[in-house]
């Protein structure tokens, strides 16, 4: 008896799950800001783009120095006399969603025992280490070495810190688990928002005659988001086992409720059970139309409707470089204003989606989708600028609510003990539809150009397939159905799990020193709220500079 309370304060060191269960009187509220700290910095894998044109231009300064046709992709990895394709640079941003689904799978069981204390903690070290190691390439001009620093390593820490908040969220919000998921994953998106216009900042004060300042942009930004994310993983607090809000009771399995499962199923079963594999292709159907449509968005709207975005009477293909400068321009907060509307849609559908139930939330997001991207070539075709916009805002809204939604969705279906776990095996799907979304609306665009099409009429054909895929998204949902008893852990079972993830009734003494300063301090909710609060807000700010191009 006297070994195992020696070995269980021994287990308890700072970083430990038990250090962080939140005492009587804690403020749940402090906890959202927490996981926004860290998602709004690893949301910046979104924004790597910035890089790509001044890294493009390494060595070459002013332009840059052309490999000769003998230098290969493996060449390139390792070559220091000429400068990196913008396509090559392509390749960590691949990265980046590969190693992000496959890490949430596989460390995802771990990050539940442990805690989201250590596992944001190693997601502040991956993704900061990550950058200081691609400066160092950047340095050496050795892209294997940001491969590794940011691709890999800053991908593994993009999986971890992603998935860390989502089962503490949805514990210490039973009773709105879609608008606490909501506001973290509203952070992923909005990361870039705020990481871009700051990089471009950086990146201006540190260029010179001889540097195009990506290396020292990457470092000081790895210091940043060390502040930020280390700040988030240290506010984490789990709640004590059995907590609920006060005065709130569970609803019964009824109406709206009747998929929300009251049992939970272990991590190690859903690969058997048909459900996943449903909501696996629910999310991966609305994620590949989405994405297909982020990545066509600015040049659709230039090439469907070309001058008239300046008030000039010609096609995209008769423009000169001037106009077709201006244009871009337009295109670029046409793309900041979708960019808001995904960022909007993932709190705001979340949210909805704690009324509407999750299942009918995403028939909305199928049936209404498909009916937009049916939409689209008629918009065009009549020239409505209105429509055509409109269309895609309300697309790209239910495109970030489907990221925000799954993880209620599948608390609902499959318990809230392993459910991070679990969105993390589910999250296989955003790296899958990561492939096939931009690969079929690439194909079909270059199918069609070679077909003769006007470039305008290029994009008809590519959004009847992706209703096409909303059709397969909606019929799965709809074939979703309460989990079987079968698959449920025993009470033996959920006993063992909870041990083995150190839940306990009450607080651990060793983290009580902190108790009065937590408790009912509504101070430090506000100032928690604060400091990620003025970074989105100035993030939305630089975006909204950029949408008052398009609408000017």
């Amino acid at each position: 008896m006297t070994t195992d309370v020696h070995q269980e304060h021994a287990n308890d060191s700072f970083l430990s799950k038990q250090r962080i269960i939140a005492h009587p009187g804690f403020n749940r509220w402090l906890v959202p800001p927490a996981a926004l700290a860290i998602h709004l910095c690893i949301g910046m894998a979104y924004g790597f783009s910035v890089f790509w044109l001044p890294l493009s231009k390494a060595l070459g300064i002013k332009e840059a120095i052309k490999c000769g046709p003998e230098i290969g992709f493996f060449q390139e990895l390792f070559v220091t006399s000429c400068d990196w394709k913008i396509s090559t640079l392509g390749w960590m941003y691949t990265l980046f969603f590969v190693l992000l689904g496959s890490s949430a799978a596989l460390w995802g069981g771990w990050l539940e025992r442990v805690g989201p204390r250590k596992a944001g903690v190693v997601s502040a070290f991956c993704w900061c280490g990550g950058m200081l190691i691609s400066a160092l390439g950047v340095y050496m001009h050795q892209f294997w070495l940001m491969l590794l620093g940011s691709g890999v390593i800053g991908g593994i820490g993009l999986g971890l810190g992603y998935i860390s908040p989502v089962s503490t969220l949805i514990k210490w919000f039973p009773d709105r688990r879609g608008m606490a998921t909501g506001m973290a994953i509203m952070g992923f998106g909005g990361g870039a928002m705020i990481g871009s216009p700051l990089a471009a900042e950086l990146m201006k004060v540190f260029a010179s005659d001889t540097n195009v300042g990506v290396m020292q942009t990457f470092i000081v930004m790895a210091c940043i988001y060390f502040v930020f994310m280390m700040g988030g993983a240290l506010s984490y607090r789990v709640p004590a086992t059995g907590w609920m809000p006060k005065g709130w009771t569970p609803p019964a399995t009824q109406g709206n409720n009747a998929m929300i499962t009251h049992g939970h199923v272990h991590v190690s079963k859903v690969w058997g059970i048909p459900q996943f594999w449903l909501v696996w292709m629910v999310l991966c159907m609305n994620v590949s139309a989405g994405i297909g449509v982020i990545g066509m968005s600015s040049p659709m709207l230039q090439e469907v409707f070309g001058g008239a975005l300046i008030g000039v009477d010609a096609k995209f293909v008769d423009l000169d470089k001037t106009q077709l400068t201006a244009i871009a321009g337009v295109a670029a907060g046409f793309t900041a204003l979708l960019s808001l509307f995904n960022i909007g849609g993932r709190f705001v559908w979340a949210s909805f989606s704690d009324k509407l139930g999750r299942k009918l939330t995403y028939v909305v997001f199928f049936v209404l989708g498909g009916i937009l991207y049916a939409s689209i070539p008629a918009s065009a075709g009549a020239g409505s600028k209105l429509l055509f916009v409109a269309a895609f805002c309300i697309i790209l809204s239910m495109y970030g609510g489907g990221f925000a939604t799954v993880p209620a969705y599948l608390a609902d279906l499959f318990g809230t003990q392993m459910v991070g776990a679990i969105h993390g095996r589910l999250l296989t799907a955003w790296a899958t539809a990561g492939i096939v979304g931009p690969v079929v609306v690439n194909y079909m665009r270059d199918y069609q150009l070679g077909l003769g099409l006007p470039r305008e009429q290029v994009y008809n054909q590519t959004m009847y397939i992706l209703v096409g895929m909303l059709v397969i998204g909606l019929i799965c949902n709809l074939l979703i159905k309460p989990v079987n008893d079968k698959y449920f852990m025993t009470d033996a079972e959920l006993a063992h799990e909870k041990q083995l993830a150190h839940e306990r009734a009450t607080a651990s003494d060793v983290g009580a020193s902190d108790a009065a300063f937590h408790q009912n301090k509504a101070a430090l909710v506000w100032a928690a709220w604060a400091a990620v609060g003025i970074p989105l807000a100035w993030g939305i700010y630089r975006t909204a500079l950029s949408v008052a191009k398009f609408f000017n």
